[in-house]
């Protein structure tokens, strides 16, 4: 008989009994937000947010929440990779916490300068745009990286388009309405 880490589970048979098993898939799916349907991303993402703020408030220095941030990428790596392998398919959409880490990104690098209700929305469905579509380089990266790491690192792209985007965007609305 197969461990426990090594057995291939049919994804249709998800449960949140079977996410609690381990910390792994705990984590990797984002608390279990990974497991609403429809768009379990754009729930994990909507997750994410309401965390931030009581997250924000535990590591208000930008040293601990830059190397929680880089903790948290390099951890789950390796949970997504260890889930990945159980269920027998590479990203599985119900692995959120790389919309977790690289939407926590997004807020790091902006907040407080551009945070509120208008920006906060603004960065989730940005997110969630870029995200879902995977405008290159992030289908590119997606596709090279086969394993945990590629699993987050596609929504770190996502990120940094969200940032590229809100910036020329503020830099455009300074240039010409301000």
């Amino acid at each position: 008989m197969k461990e426990d880490s090594q057995i291939i589970i049919n994804p249709l048979q998800l449960s949140f009994s079977w996410i609690l098993k381990s910390p792994h898939r705990f984590l990797a799916f984002g608390f279990g937000s990974g497991l609403l349907r429809p768009a379990p991303g754009t729930w994990g993402t909507l997750l994410a947010l309401l965390l931030w703020f009581p997250l924000s408030f535990l590591l208000p220095n930008d040293w601990l929440m830059g190397g929680f941030l880089i903790i948290c990428f390099l951890y789950g790596s390796y949970c997504s990779q260890k889930v990945c392998n159980e269920l027998g398919v590479n990203d599985h959409g119900g692995i959120v916490w790389d919309e977790w880490i690289a939407f926590w990104l997004v807020l790091f690098v902006t907040t407080p300068a551009a945070s509120g209700p208008f920006w906060y929305l603004t960065y989730f469905v940005l997110f969630r745009i870029f995200d879902i579509i995977k405008p290159w380089p992030i289908k590119y990266f997606e596709k090279q990286f086969q394993n945990g790491f590629g699993v987050m690192f596609d929504d770190i792209v996502a990120a940094l388009y969200v940032l590229f985007t809100v910036a020329v965007a503020i830099r455009l609305i300074e240039v010409f309405l301000v």
